[in-house]
């Protein structure tokens, strides 16, 4: 199956739902509240666990009750984890606005000790970075730990996913470390200035990502799938839905652990956006972030049947 090292933070989601956001300085009441394991690298990890691959996350954590959820939640899952503890300061937390119609979200950050992250944790995992099939990260701990990673893997022939969320700017020599860059509409509007409202500005934000260094690009476009975009090669690889949509929260976080998952396997390019495709149709039907990650199973019966 390959070895996947990721780096990324864990936070403890606190998932509300309510039928709106409220204004500044209003309370309403919701219907309903969760809490539970989150965080974008912790939740690839927890999918690429489940998905049967050699999955390790590098991360910081605090010393505290949400980092006994964090360890809960890796071992059940099968991840490996390379966990810096830092007590002085505190495991992450979010706070998950899931409107209780449309199941979409809206989601503020804390990344407590994982914004502690720093280039020398990542030196310090250079042998199993060295010995990985795919390296992947995020934007949620510092770029300074996000770059070093890239480099390490790059220069170790190790093949290298950037999901750039949360959106920032990325100069084009970040860009340049990537295999494949994997943003969705908002975040390719974000990186590009180019409008993504179309299937055409999607190729052609695309276009400009590949111009300025990613060697492909892999754009997440909701309900109509994924984009394959890269020298020669433009292809939309459709959605496989799995059921009703109940939470859209963890799509991204499913869909790149699997695009990882498949290349960690030596897919093809637009098998493994395939792959990832199934994974994120079916952690939407289910509520939650890393608990709606699937297994490997279930992800090839909808596979079967897409």
């Amino acid at each position: 199956m390959g070895r996947v090292v990721i780096l990324g933070v864990f936070v403890a989601d606190t998932s509300y739902r309510a039928p709106r956001l409220p204004l500044v300085g209003e309370t309403i009441l919701g219907d309903g509240f969760a809490l539970g394991p989150g965080g974008k690298g912790s939740n690839q990890a927890v999918a690429a666990a489940r998905l049967g691959a050699e999955t390790h996350l590098v991360t910081r954590l605090g010393d505290d009750a949400f980092a006994a959820m964090a360890a809960e939640t890796w071992a059940s899952a099968g991840v490996h984890p390379a966990v810096i503890r830092d007590p002085e300061s505190y495991t992450g937390a979010a706070f998950i606005f899931v409107d209780s119609g449309s199941g979409d979200n809206a989601i503020i950050i804390s990344p407590g000790a994982g914004a502690r992250l720093e280039p020398g944790d990542l030196e310090a995992q250079a042998g199993l970075i060295a010995g990985a099939s795919v390296f992947m990260t995020q934007l949620e701990q510092p770029l300074a730990a996000a770059v070093r990673g890239l480099e390490m893997a790059r220069a170790a022939g190790v093949m290298t996913i950037l999901n750039p969320a949360p959106a920032r700017e990325l100069p084009d020599a970040v860009l340049g470390l990537c295999d494949w860059l994997t943003p969705n509409e908002t975040e390719a509007a974000a990186l590009t200035g180019l409008p993504v409202a179309s299937l055409e500005g999607a190729r052609v934000a695309a276009d400009r990502l590949v111009a300025r260094g990613a060697r492909g690009v892999v754009m997440t476009l909701g309900a109509r799938g994924a984009l394959l975009h890269g020298a020669g090669l433009s292809e939309v690889v459709p959605a496989m839905p799995a059921g009703p949509v109940v939470e859209t929260t963890g799509a991204g976080d499913a869909f790149n652990a699997g695009f990882a998952v498949g290349l960690a396997r030596d897919m093809a390019p637009a098998d493994a956006v395939r792959l990832g495709c199934a994974v994120a149709g079916i952690s939407v039907t289910r509520p939650g972030t890393a608990p709606s990650m699937p297994t490997l199973a279930e992800v090839e019966a909808v596979m079967r049947r897409g």
